[in-house]
């Protein structure tokens, strides 16, 4: 029966919700620290991307996927996650003197609050999802981020919608469910989330990244870059993405077995630095 073809949609379904479930609780294991939740994230958003452009469907090795994404970004994607860390801690602080403010005072500058608030929020949705697929350095990282959270601005918008309406139906609509949504975030539901979040990241990079412009130099729908002039302008940091490299997933180092140095670098999609 059609129904059951391992080609067909039911299949393809099925394998990716299973990917989702394993990445999911590797995510949430990995992240138990607290302090390698910037590289389990990582990891996360790196399967993910990879499950949207339907990647990884043929080898069934997700799960290495996760690993190598985790342990060759660890460094980077940590000490993103500390200054991450810090930005909470400063607006953590600015709540707090705001708060003690007089009434007066404490509403004109609750305004700033909230404002800085969703600007950090607006970059922190973008710093993992680059580090997942771009090779670059931390300024660069957290530079690229901002600036695409405002140039790709509805698909930021749509993503915090997202995130927002999932928390509000996991926690708040329902107190009486909690306990359940907690259950099924800890099985799927961060997993499922990134893997939404992830046809969003893919809107946003096609529409600021010229490698996105076809071979016969016609622009791409809603590029940001029109002509040769604008593609050399140094609007964003260069990053460098494999993702243009249909082959990407079958890298030989993915594999460290198969490779005559015994090293493999993390399936991320990632390129070198430029």
């Amino acid at each position: 029966m059609r129904l059951f073809d391992p080609e067909g949609p039911l299949m393809t379904a099925l394998s990716k919700l299973a990917d989702i479930v394993i990445c999911n609780i590797m995510f949430v294991l990995f992240s138990l620290p607290i302090i390698t939740f910037g590289s389990s994230l990582t990891a996360l958003y790196t399967c993910m991307l990879r499950l949207v452009e339907d990647e990884d469907r043929d080898d069934g090795l997700i799960f290495r996927t996760f690993w190598y994404a985790f342990r060759d970004n660890f460094k980077q994607a940590t000490l993103l996650w500390l200054i991450c860390l810090c930005g909470i801690a400063f607006l953590y602080a600015y709540y707090w003197t705001v708060h003690s403010l007089a009434a007066s005072f404490g509403r004109v500058y609750q305004v700033t609050f909230f404002v800085l608030v969703l600007l950090f929020f607006f970059g922190f949705l973008y710093i993992f999802p680059l580090q997942a697929r771009y090779e670059n350095s931390i300024r660069n990282t957290l530079r690229n981020a901002w600036l695409m959270s405002v140039a790709a601005l509805p698909w930021t918008l749509l993503n915090l919608v997202l995130l927002i309406a999932a928390v509000y139906v996991s926690f708040i609509m329902n107190p009486g469910a909690v306990e359940i949504f907690a259950y099924l975030w800890a099985v799927c539901g961060f997993g499922l989330i990134a893997y939404l979040q992830g046809f969003l990241f893919r809107r946003a990079f096609r529409t600021l990244s010229p490698e996105q412009l076809s071979q016969n130099s016609q622009v791409a729908e809603g590029a940001i870059f029109t002509d040769e002039e604008h593609r050399t302008e140094d609007l964003m940091t260069p990053q460098e993405s494999s993702f243009s490299n249909p082959d990407w997933n079958r890298r030989d180092d993915l594999f460290p077995s198969e490779k005559k140095t015994g090293k493999s670098r993390a399936g991320a999609g990632r390129g070198r630095r430029r």
